[in-house]
């Protein structure tokens, strides 16, 4: 089968190493074009157009929107017979999706019909799913709508972050990718509408999302944690200013009495303890100063970045 892959970030990359590894031929990669990275500001290729080089993938196509006629009629002109789509983060138009013998292939990073959406494996974490799973799909005009292709499923790791996550279901959807297109490519298999119970969203994920409400419980706050590691970053603001938690855990024991939500309780070896919504606690284990180097909970109250009796805010 001829496909044109569609993808971007890292988590793409295993899929189309898969595809070239296959029996399936790959026209031409579109990715999103080169953004400005790091201090320098300097344009950088995303890794789905590094990895297409490597593996002597050509063309590779940069639109800045697929609105574009001339953008579509490019890609159009390769009549291939499918288009599969990995983390692309553009929609793609409806002639797009309807020009291909086997239609647009789209992987998900979640058990659909849940977590519908930019964001699957964050909000996996962020609802504290026990599993998750890869879906392949056919591509419609509805936000992740299609009938299902195959899925895989897997248990959620206890302290896994979504960056951990994410990896690991682009590892184990690969495969699974490969097998969709042999099975369509044969006649083997048989789309499934998505059945109209068990639906939820994962919207895009915003800055704004990563302050801590102290007034939430230990366990939501450490979900939110994992959920957003890498990005968005989970901050709070101490006597110094903004603080990154960047691994924290829940603990055993109940607030003492009195304690007041973001209340600095003291230090247990080289964590900190914040008082949480419900009369739980958080052990803060890592966090990160605004233009400092991480440092354990201990450090911090040592540096006063924590002050023990104080209480942490949701906003400067």
């Amino acid at each position: 089968m001829r496909v044109v892959f569609f993808g971007t970030p890292e988590w793409a990359v295993p899929f189309l190493e898969a595809l070239a590894a296959s029996r399936h031929e790959v026209d031409a990669v579109v990715t999103a074009p080169d953004a400005p990275v790091g201090r320098s500001r300097r344009p950088q290729p995303p890794p789905v157009k590094r990895a297409a080089a490597e593996l002597g993938i050509a063309p590779v196509l940069q639109p800045a929107t697929l609105k574009d006629r001339g953008a579509r009629e490019e890609i159009l002109r390769f009549g291939s017979d499918a288009l599969v789509v990995v983390a692309y983060g553009r929609i793609l138009p409806g002639r797009l999706l309807d020009a291909p013998r086997h239609g647009a292939v789209n992987v998900h990073f979640s058990l659909l019909p849940r977590h519908r959406g930019a964001s699957p494996v964050q909000h996996a974490i962020l609802h504290g799913d026990k599993r998750t799973g890869v879906t392949t799909m056919l591509m419609t005009r509805g936000l992740d709508e299609g009938p299902i292709l195959l899925q895989q499923a897997t248990t959620i790791g206890e302290r896994e972050t979504a960056g951990e996550l994410g990896a690991r279901l682009a590892v184990m959807g690969a495969p699974l990718l490969v097998e969709t297109l042999d099975r369509l490519e044969e006649g083997t298999l048989l789309p499934t509408p998505q059945p109209p119970d068990g639906v939820s969203l994962a919207p895009r994920l915003t800055p704004d999302m990563g302050r801590v409400a102290w007034d939430r419980p230990a366990a939501e706050i450490d979900r939110m944690v994992r959920a957003f590691d890498p990005w968005p970053p989970v901050v709070t603001w101490g006597p110094r200013g903004r603080l990154r938690l960047l691994e924290v855990r829940p603990a055993d024991e109940p607030a003492p009495e009195g304690a007041r939500p973001g209340e600095v309780l003291g230090r247990r070896g080289d964590s900190a303890l914040v008082a949480c919504g419900g009369g739980t606690v958080l052990e803060l284990a890592r966090l990160q100063p605004d233009g400092g180097r991480p440092m354990t909970g201990a450090a911090a109250l040592a540096g006063r970045h924590l002050r023990e009796g104080g209480r942490l805010g949701s906003g400067p």
